[in-house]
């Protein structure tokens, strides 16, 4: 496949030649805080441009680049903790962008509802809806663009309609009923299409573009589906989350139009694609598996959807499973797309392979293929000639045969509970009596850890580490009942699966029970402080990055509990207020016995600072060895490069002095 050959930087080779050696050599830093060169890339549908995201240190760019000879032909860009979302190819010159806000590397972006546009070569590049969108002035009398504040999302781009796409648009106002518009992609020229029937709705069009479905939910967060026959036909309710449990979500149509795909949530076991006939109203189930949901959706061109609130006008054909190791299943297991991909997949054994875009004469595909130790090539395929060209690489300078290996692995909760998750082991370890870190991951409820390449993990594995990272109950990615499985569990049953991964690890001879400490970020952070203060032999230390230790607190400060849905998800899902402070690592400082790092940032808005400065008073209270390093225009995780640098070479230094891993370089 003609992978190219990459040169590391001297000390960064012999860290890991030295993998398993008692006298490790320092980590580098640098590559691991080096922002990708690109992230996403899709092709135009003449194949004559690529368009790719560019993540900068506090924002993300567009670059269209010409195909031919690589020259780089439109540039796009908003000012600082402003991100390009994402982007569609509407037609052979024109892109549309869709812009999201964070405040920091870990920050969920929230997407501001504005839509740019741009073309090929640079010109027209303008906001077609948002709220930044100016009056054009009292005097002009021809006027497309209306200047309104709302959010506008993409939900049909319309492939047989190069002028013009379907969106959603949101009213400024707390859970608002939302209205499905067509938009003009040259002039921003909106006309009405629907009004949806219930609030916070997005939107499902058909293979038509006409929109058919409608799933939204108020205050209270109960989900309800609705469908109509056709333009001027009344909603009816499909699914009411009150009544059967199950959310259900459009994903798309067949050709014919006589079937829609939902995305069904079940009482028991993984969600599961069902097939919905739209005349009868009956349901029928096509794909389910045994432990996971899907993780993609697989459309008629192969190309690969991540958001399956965002399929309309697209035949789904079949869908990714994240189980342990990434799998595809399809519809037809003898259609086209199938074949296709059964065919890059035996071309790139050991990655996860999905096209991102192609061509409208169906004979080039842009793929992305990556792994536990790459993260993400990216390669021309002719799809006829059935022929792979290499194109380029987020991190050309990472060899992935010097990366650690990702083991998927299994137990059981001491309720019985199955848990599943990831073990990445140095290179060239032989995966046993190693020193471990604990890495619970961040959310935490809908979240999960994959089978990928991961810059905390593989950092912490050249540094001698084994890193333990298991999706415990209110992960994402394992079915309803899992999922629910965490509710105002935080510091109880959500704890208990951290420990007891952590025991098995120890039971399987992988970590040694001296030389383990628990690590993680926002949530992750929190667990790794609730950790030490419940399993006080268990751990040798604790870092907490950007986290939340004084749950009392989420209900008065920070973002969530500004909405009244984020209220609602506070109650529910954490807990009321006033039963939280048992559950807080600041109430439990006492109990820890350990050393504690601290990190933050005073821009965080989803973590506040506070929570960390109240930490490390409690600790300091209680006669606790604590470190810490705050920035104070840092947000939910450190943007600028000094400071990541900073951090990763404290945080390294921090574990080496407690358990004996390599310090940073």
């Amino acid at each position: 496949m003609g992978k190219r050959g990459i040169v590391l930087v001297a000390g960064l080779c012999l860290a890991m030649a030295t993998a398993v050696a008692p006298a490790r050599a320092q980590v580098d830093v640098e590559p691991f805080i080096k922002k990708d060169k690109f992230d996403n890339i899709k092709l135009s549908p003449d194949g004559d441009h690529y368009a790719a995201t560019v993540s900068l240190e506090d924002r993300t760019a567009l670059a269209i680049l010409h195909r031919g000879d690589n020259k780089l032909t439109a540039t796009f860009a908003l000012g600082k903790n402003t991100h390009v979302a994402d982007f569609w190819w509407i037609n052979h010159e024109r892109v549309l962008i869709s812009i999201s806000e964070k405040y920091g590397q870990l920050d969920e972006p929230q997407l501001t509802g504005e839509i740019y546009g741009i073309n090929a070569d640079g010109g027209k590049a303008e906001i077609l809806v948002g709220y930044r969108v100016q009056s054009q002035g009292p005097g002009t009398h021809i006027k497309t663009k209306k200047v309104e504040s709302v959010a506008a999302f993409l939900v049909d781009a319309l492939p047989n309609d190069p002028k013009n796409v379907v969106i959603s648009v949101w009213p400024f106002s707390e859970d608002p009923f939302t209205r499905a518009e067509k938009l003009d992609v040259y002039t921003g020229r909106r006309t009405p299409l629907a009004r949806a029937p219930v609030r916070r709705a997005s939107f499902s069009t058909d293979n038509n573009g006409v929109v058919r479905f409608a799933s939204g939910a108020g205050s209270d967060n109960v989900r309800k589906l609705y469908y109509r026959a056709g333009e001027n036909s009344d909603w009816v309710l499909v699914n009411d989350q009150s009544v059967t449990g199950n959310v259900e979500l459009a994903i798309g149509f067949s050709d014919d139009n006589r079937t829609a795909y939902l995305l069904s949530e079940q009482q028991q076991g993984a969600n599961a694609v069902v097939a919905y006939d739209v005349e009868t109203g009956t349901r029928k189930l096509l794909l389910q598996d045994g432990n996971v949901d899907p993780y993609t959706v697989i459309y008629h061109d192969g190309a690969v959807g991540l958001d399956v609130d965002t399929s309309s006008g697209r035949v789904p054909v079949g869908v990714g499973y994240m189980d342990g190791k990434p799998r595809t299943a399809f519809f037809d297991t003898d259609g086209k797309e199938a074949r296709l991909y059964r065919t890059l997949e035996a071309a790139f054994p050991g990655h996860a392979v999905a096209i991102t875009s192609i061509t409208a004469d169906g004979k080039t595909a842009l793929v992305q293929v990556a792994s536990d130790r790459n993260p993400g090539d990216f390669y021309l395929f002719r799809i006829d000639e059935k022929k792979a060209d290499y194109l380029l690489s987020r991190r050309d300078w990472f060899d992935p045969e010097q990366m650690a290996e990702v083991r998927p692995f299994r137990l059981q909760a001491r309720d019985g509970l199955p848990l599943h998750g990831y073990l990445t082991l140095p290179n060239g370890s032989a995966g046993k009596g190693l020193p471990m870190i604990v890495l619970p991951h961040g959310g935490p409820f809908g979240v999960a850890d994959i089978w990928a390449f991961d810059i905390d993990a593989q950092m912490l594995a050249q540094a001698g580490y084994a890193v333990l990272q298991v999706n415990f109950r209110g992960s994402g990615g394992y079915g309803r009942a899992f999922e629910h499985a965490g509710a105002r569990q935080w510091g109880l049953a959500m704890q208990d699966d951290v420990t007891d991964a952590t025991r098995w690890a120890i039971q399987e001879g992988i970590a040694d029970a001296g030389r383990i400490c628990i690590y993680g970020a926002s949530y992750g952070a929190y667990a790794a402080l609730t950790g030490v203060a419940k399993e006080p032999a268990l751990y040798r230390c604790a870092a907490g990055y950007v986290g939340v230790y004084d749950l009392p607190m989420m209900h008065t400060r920070g973002d969530v509990q500004r909405r009244g849905s984020g209220e609602t998800y506070l109650r529910e899902w954490i807990g009321e207020r006033n039963e939280l402070a048992a559950v807080s690592p600041t109430n439990m400082a006492d109990r820890i016995k350990v050393p504690v790092f601290l990190a933050a940032g005073g821009e965080d808005e989803r973590a506040p600072i506070q929570h960390s400065e109240l930490m490390e008073r409690r600790l300091k209270a209680a006669g606790i060895p604590v470190e810490t390093l705050y920035y104070k225009t840092e947000g939910h995780g450190f943007y600028t490069e000094e400071h990541q640098r900073e951090y990763y070479r404290k945080l390294l230094d921090f574990f080496s002095q407690h358990i004996g891993g390599a310090k940073a370089k």
